[in-house]
């Protein structure tokens, strides 16, 4: 008789508990208004389609110049490198979005240098696609916005020292970058060629030119980063300068500008930079934000050398 009620009990419970499991499953009676859960309206099927629409497939230039020589888009495979490149940077939202902002402080800095040394302004988005213009030090140990490895920075004037690493400062490690590219152009005569050397490295596409018998990086079989480093140049600078076009709505404000700064020329040893940026009225936060080519706490300066300090004008005003 226990075991019999404990049946018996227990199936009731079985019953009740799928009624009620079935009265939260069950379409509700005509007229009855049925409330969406927040999960059924994020997975609805009208979500998901507005969804898909907004990842629309992009139209390509009709026609494309890198440094004033024409992009061969006639020809399939360059035509998809371009295309996969400009639909990577338009939906890599955030990267892109910081590319843009970056670049409104650093292109109109950096594309005088290089027009004034006679490197045609299209060059500024090699920077761009180097470092993303961030002080980055790859895996390799390329440093900067240029992404120089030690041995070419001294090469084209740059100081590498323990104290001192001029490929942390933008503007000196542009200069230098005219040096390697006017003498790429002189090597190759054509610019698009010089763009691919940057990646490379000269001595590797000359040899590839060689081997393949072309005279074209577009005709040019070449390993991934290569092949692809050109056309991510080229899609960066389609975005940043047309960014309404592939859906950035970036108010000005939000732009990050160039830092106004006066230059401080120092000749002698500091022995301390942070009681010496104090002592110029600016924390070492700041001395440091501003001059990233100080590498450590101290500067020594060799007999007839001198260093241009930056400190930010609104402070020092």
């Amino acid at each position: 008789m226990k075991y019999t009620s404990i049946v018996v009990s227990t199936f009731a419970f079985l019953l009740a508990l799928a009624a009620w499991l079935n009265s939260g499953t069950n379409k509700p009676a005509s007229g009855t208004a049925h409330t969406t859960s927040p999960l059924e309206q994020r997975f609805s099927v009208s979500e998901k389609k507005e969804t898909f629409e907004n990842a629309r497939s992009l139209d390509l230039p009709d026609t494309l110049f890198f440094a004033g020589e024409r992009v061969p888009l006639e020809i399939n495979d360059v035509r998809e490198r371009l295309d996969r490149e400009l639909h990577v940077n338009t939906y890599w939202h955030n990267n892109t979005i910081f590319l843009i902002k970056r670049a409104a402080r650093w292109l109109p800095q950096i594309e005088p240098i290089l027009v004034e040394k006679g490197v045609p302004a299209d060059f500024k988005y090699i920077a761009v696609i180097e470092s993303g213009l961030l002080n980055d030090v790859s895996p390799a140990g390329a440093v900067g916005f240029w992404q120089f490895i030690e041995g070419t920075a001294k090469e084209f004037g740059l100081e590498v020292t323990r104290n001192v690493d001029e490929r942390y400062h933008p503007l000196k490690a542009t200069q230098a970058a005219t040096g390697y590219l006017l003498q790429a152009h002189e090597k190759f005569g054509s610019w698009t060629n010089v763009a691919a050397s940057y990646n490379r490295g000269m001595n590797g596409i000359d040899r590839a030119l060689e081997n393949q018998q072309v005279d074209s990086y577009y005709d040019l079989y070449l390993n991934g980063e290569t092949s692809r480093y050109l056309f991510r140049a080229l899609a960066i600078r389609e975005i940043i300068e047309n960014p309404e076009k592939y859906g950035f709505n970036i108010h000005p404000d939000h732009l990050y500008l160039p830092e106004e700064v006066k230059y401080t020329e120092v000749a002698e040893d500091i022995p301390d930079l942070i009681a010496w940026s104090l002592e110029n009225g600016i924390n070492y936060k700041l001395l440091k934000h501003f001059n990233p080519w100080l590498r450590d706490s101290n500067l020594r300066v060799k007999k007839g050398k001198t260093y241009q300090i930056a400190l930010p004008v609104s402070t020092t005003e």
